[in-house]
Formats: structure tokens, sequence, C-alpha cells
């Protein structure tokens, strides 16, 4: 049997978050694992700064205040749930290849991510669960998740 040394625990604040939390809060229990909270924000800069001179990056400062933003979200969900010891992380990107490339950065044993279960043109156009699937090289549990 896999015993898990290190969980990441990726966190979407969508409302049925929570579930993925006290499950990873729960298996984490089990194992006597570390946690590690990563919220991914998914940001593209306007598309019109090509044609501008460069001169000052305002998105560069769009992306500091979603970062912030992102931070205290984590900080007061990790708090929610009673796991304030937790190590947190933000970071900017696409959510399944910035779950997995911290997973494998931080060591992870195990990673804890929901899933809705989608299927149809939904499940076709994929989504963050099925991608840190196929790109993790650990364990992955995909929590299924009750629509709140």
């Amino acid at each position: 049997m896999t015993t898990y040394r290190k969980i990441l625990v990726a966190v979407d604040f969508s409302g049925a978050a929570h579930q993925v939390g006290v499950r990873a809060l729960d298996l984490a229990g089990r194992y006597g694992a570390g946690l590690i909270f990563l919220h991914v924000v998914e940001y593209l800069p306007p598309l019109d700064l090509a044609y501008e001179p460069i001169t000052t990056p305002d998105w560069m400062e769009d992306e500091s205040v979603l970062l912030e933003a992102g931070r205290g979200s984590l900080r007061r969900f990790v708090q929610e749930l009673g796991a304030g010891e937790a190590t947190q992380m933000v970071t900017i990107g696409t959510p399944k290849y910035e779950i997995t490339r911290i997973a494998d950065e931080q060591g992870a044993d195990l990673i804890v991510i929901g899933s809705h279960g989608r299927h149809g043109i939904r499940r076709l156009l994929g989504s963050t669960a099925n991608g840190v699937l196929h790109y993790a090289t650990t364990d992955v549990l995909a929590v299924r998740l009750k629509d709140s």
C-alpha cells in the first residue's frame, strides 16, 4: 500500500472546493502527510499589447493584483478548513500545467483535485482534472464534486 507524505490540493474556489479540501485533510491525517494548497490564476494579458509600444507593462500590475487577491482568498479558504499550518501557493498560468509542475517541484506524491464528472461535449472540451490526470507524474485523486 502506498504511503503519501506530501499532498498537493488544487483549489479553484468553486462552491464545491470545500469538499476537495475536506478530503485532502482526511488523507493527510490518515497518512501523516504534509499539505500544499495551490490556486492557479488563469490570466492572459490584453491581446493589443503586441501592437503598442511597451513602456509601462500595466498587465504586470494586473497580474500582481490577481496574485495578491488569490493569496488572500487561499489564506481564508485554508483557515476555514482548519489547515492553517499547510503550505499555501498561488501562481499564474494554465491550471493543468501549473498543478502538475508545482507538484513535481514540491515533491508531492499525491494530487487531490475536484471533478464534476462531465459528459459529452463538455468532456471533449477538456477539464482541469482530466488534464492533470494526463500530465501528472504522480498519483491523482479526482474527488467527485456535488455542485452546490
